[in-house]
C-alpha cells in the first residue's frame, strides 16, 4: 500500500464539477492512496494507523513535530491506482501491482473508516469516476508512505 501525503492549506475533488470532498478551513492532509496486489485489512489499519501519527505539522518552534490531530485539521482521501504505477520497464507505466477495483475499493473505505474511528475528520474522492483535484501544497511538504504487504501472522 503507497500514499502520497500532501500537507495542504486547502485541498478538494471534484466529480462532473461538482466538489464531493474538501479539507476544513484549517487544512490538513491530501492523502492521494494506492492499493497494491496482496494488501489486506492489516496493512489498511498499518497505513491508517502511520497516516494518523505522521509529524509533519510545525510545533510553536517550527520544527515539524506535531501530527494531524493536533492542529485540528481534516483528510481528505482519494483513491489513485497509478500510484502504483512502474516505469522500470519503459516509458509507459505498467500497472500489474495494481489491486483490483474490487479489492481496492473495501481497502481503501478500511483506511478511512479506520482514521474516522480516532476522530479523524476525513472526507473522500468517489471512487472509480473522473476525478479532479485541486491543492494549496503548504510549504510544500510531500511524504510518500509505504506499508509493504505484510505476512500472514
Amino acid at each position: 500500500m503507497i500514499s502520497l501525503v500532501q500537507r495542504c492549506s486547502r485541498a478538494c475533488v471534484r466529480v462532473d464539477g461538482v466538489i464531493v470532498g474538501s479539507l476544513s478551513a484549517k487544512g490538513g492532509l491530501l492523502v492521494l492512496l494506492g492499493i497494491e496486489v496482496g494488501d489486506d485489512a492489516r496493512a489498511a489499519d498499518k497505513m491508517a494507523d502511520k497516516l494518523r501519527k505522521l509529524r509533519i505539522f510545525e510545533d510553536d518552534a517550527g520544527k515539524m513535530n506535531c501530527a494531524l490531530a493536533e492542529v485540528g485539521g481534516s483528510m481528505l482521501v482519494v483513491s489513485q491506482f497509478t500510484l502504483a504505477g512502474d516505469c522500470s520497464g519503459g516509458n509507459r507505466p505498467s500497472f500489474v501491482t495494481a489491486a483490483r477495483p474490487e479489492i481496492a475499493e473495501p481497502l481503501v473505505t478500511h483506511v478511512v473508516e479506520a482514521l474516522r474511528a480516532h476522530g479523524i475528520a476525513v472526507e473522500t474522492g468517489r471512487f472509480r469516476t473522473e476525478m479532479k483535484v485541486e491543492l494549496e501544497n503548504d510549504g510544500p511538504v510531500t511524504i510518500i508512505v509505504r506499508v509493504p504487504v505484510l505476512s500472514s501472522p
